[in-house]
């Protein structure tokens, strides 16, 4: 088993599991029967988007089941949207929630990028923000690198002396409002980059230990999740060095973090993708404005938002005991608002 020298101490790298038992399989033409669609405003993150019902994104095509069996959630792309209303997108949560000792795998073929778009696969509790939240996948623009994160209540940190091939971020206190941030470095985690490289996999371990996540772009995923089934166990030894590492000795995974719903989303502009200050770094030039809302959501949906969907082979759920995951029913109205940028509760 590895080590780790940290702040002086010897502490246990990663959980003592390495083998993990199947939950669930989300995939193809039943990936939707156990999740929940929003139906109403971003009033998460205050993006210019409607999160439409399951029968609205079925209709609108904006959440089905292509012909390669991939499942593809998007950004309504076809629309004229008039000054002063919202584009449709979606936003999806597990009825399933997922405990400790539990790991998560999502292969993607591509990421929603381009100036206003706010992509993101993350997982909260629900009593935010004392139940806390992980993101596993979010960035916005034009970004070229994802970012991981977890926010919490005072008293969780995290610090750049962890084993992790991502950059720790300038906070360290999780429960200020960018969360404590990890940047990927590895190449083709976003953008265009990623999808030319054929996509790629993100694992996260939810441990009393600790939080990891791993990310491989196509050509580097490891035998024991390309050779793996959607009824097989899987192993995790060979993983090597999680790309964000958030470590019990300074964020005591069991008191900040209650079981968990994943969720998968894009909103628009919102309190992170449109601050003037980020939005013009990247998309300065995108509209004669210079402003995210009318640049970008107002208008034609083609071709701003072409590249504005996700495609999913799966998302996997495993656990190290002999559990199944609990079901519950998400509100429409949650009493937070989950984001990098700026937080506020509701």
């Amino acid at each position: 088993m590895s080590v780790l020298l940290f702040s002086g101490t010897l502490f246990l790298f990663l959980s003592r599991v390495v083998a993990y038992n199947i939950i669930r399989e989300y995939a193809g033409s039943t990936f939707f029967d156990r999740w929940d669609f929003y139906g109403g405003l971003d009033n998460l993150t205050l993006g210019n988007v409607t999160w439409v019902s399951r029968s609205d994104a079925t209709s609108q095509s904006l959440a089905y089941v292509n012909s390669e069996g991939h499942v593809i959630i998007k950004v309504d792309n076809t629309t004229n949207v008039p000054s002063g209303q919202n584009r449709n997108s979606v936003r999806i949560t597990t009825q399933d929630t997922y405990d400790l000792g539990s790991l998560w795998i999502i292969d993607l073929n591509h990421i929603p990028f381009g100036c206003s778009v706010w992509p993101a696969f993350w997982s909260f509790g629900p009593n935010w923000p004392d139940d806390g939240e992980i993101d596993i996948i979010e960035a916005i623009n034009m970004m070229t690198n994802n970012q991981m994160a977890i926010h919490t209540t005072p008293g969780c940190t995290h610090s750049d002396n962890v084993d992790q091939l991502g950059v720790t971020g300038s906070t360290i206190d999780c429960s200020l409002a960018p969360g404590c941030v990890v940047t990927e470095i590895s190449p083709n985690s976003y953008q265009t980059s990623f999808s030319e490289a054929g996509g790629g996999v993100w694992a996260t371990q939810f441990d009393s230990s600790g939080i990891f996540i791993w990310f491989w772009s196509r050509p580097d995923i490891p035998p024991s999740i390309t050779q793996a089934t959607s009824t097989s166990s899987i192993n995790i030894s060979q993983w090597g060095t999680p790309h964000a590492s958030y470590f019990s000795a300074t964020c005591n995974i069991s008191q900040f973090f209650t079981p968990q719903n994943l969720v998968l989303d894009i909103t628009l502009c919102g309190d992170w993708a449109g601050v003037p200050s980020i939005y013009e770094s990247t998309c300065a030039n995108s509209g004669p404005t210079g402003l995210c809302y009318d640049d970008c959501v107002v208008g034609p949906g083609s071709p701003r938002f072409d590249n504005a969907y996700f495609d999913i082979s799966y998302i996997r759920t495993y656990t190290s005991a002999s559990v199944v995951p609990s079901t519950t029913q998400i509100s429409t109205s949650p009493n937070f608002r989950a984001a990098s940028g700026q937080r506020t509760a509701l």
